[in-house]
């Protein structure tokens, strides 16, 4: 995975170069925070690794990319402080740094900094682009709310839980490829292959998130053990177990999901029934089902396969983490 580090490297230095020495510092330093403590970046590569796919300027694509990663992150200080979140990438959440007022207002900057970061791009090209990175935050908003709706909504399908996450986190994947792509001026269905290569992975991704708040390793997983689960998350692992429970099971678990509690005997009560129905490899063979769904899409640019390897090794790779 040298190739990952590359890119890493890439956007670790143009973040360091466009870090924000802006007043008033209490607004920017939390800006600065988490963007500093910014796990893998996977986003902003992916832009890169489009447009370098389709044989684009890389230098075009950087700014773009740091959009993609300043919107991303904040997307994450609004998503801790709905969740009421302690911990990000195992580090304490701003919310709980700088207090709620703080946390939306550099939420803010960044999402109106990551507009700017697009400004360079010639007229069509930045047209096309801000259309989709608009488009892409709307629908991860409706993704947001249908989460929330969820914690109260008595009935989630599997199929409600799809678009959420959809939303949620594979349009962000998807368009984060996609941007890239029209940065290297590709062909249009191209373009449009590598973003449902990027959604599907993208749900993947999610799931695997679900799959890693229960039976994932905590301090690894930089977040709070079984969160979803004191939320009243109805994830994968939930709507599985609901398909799959017993009637006892069943009952069981719309008791501890009728009240949000701290109490560890909700936690150890649900993952008691997540074990007894086998969740865990339930949820891992829909992982691999989105992996091969996303291949297929990636399959079909026509590009040599040498210069689409990248793309699935990284596929594969975000889809063993443990953190």
């Amino acid at each position: 995975m040298e190739f990952l580090d590359t890119y890493q490297q890439i956007v670790a230095d143009a973040i360091n170069k466009y870090t924000f020495k802006d007043k008033p510092t209490e607004l920017y330093d939390p800006m600065n925070y988490i963007i500093s403590h910014g796990g893998k970046r996977l986003r902003p590569i992916m832009v890169l690794m489009a447009c370098d796919l389709f044989g684009g300027d890389m230098k075009q694509a950087i700014k773009p990319a740091l959009a993609i990663e300043f919107f991303h992150n904040f997307t994450l200080i609004h998503d801790d402080i709905m969740d009421e979140a302690p911990l990000r990438r195992n580090k304490p959440t701003i919310h709980t740094l700088h207090g709620i007022n703080v946390g939306i207002l550099s939420g803010d900057g960044l999402m109106l900094k990551a507009y700017k970061f697009f400004e360079d791009l010639e007229p069509e090209i930045f047209k096309a682009c801000i259309r989709i990175f608009t488009h892409t935050g709307l629908l991860l908003c409706e993704g947001q709310q249908y989460d929330i709706n969820f914690e109260t909504q008595e009935n989630v399908t599997f199929d409600d839980y799809i678009r959420m996450i959809t939303y949620k986190t594979g349009v962000l994947s998807a368009s984060s490829f996609e941007i890239g792509a029209l940065i290297a001026k590709a062909q249009f269905k191209d373009a449009k292959a590598i973003f449902n290569f990027g959604k599907h992975i993208g749900i993947a991704f999610q799931i695997m998130d679900d799959y890693l708040d229960v039976f994932g390793d905590q301090a690894q997983f930089g977040k709070k053990h079984a969160g979803d689960i004191y939320e009243n998350k109805k994830t994968v692992l939930y709507l599985l177990a609901k398909e799959h429970g017993t009637e006892e099971e069943k009952k069981e678990l719309d008791y501890w999901y009728s009240k949000k509690t701290d109490n560890i005997d909700k936690v150890y009560g649900v993952e008691k029934i997540f074990r007894r129905t086998k969740v865990d490899e339930k949820a891992l063979r829909l992982i691999e089902k989105h992996n091969e769904i996303g291949q297929s899409y990636l399959s079909k640019i026509d590009i040599a396969e040498d210069k689409k390897k990248p793309f699935a090794e990284l596929a594969n790779y975000l889809l063993r983490r443990e953190s």
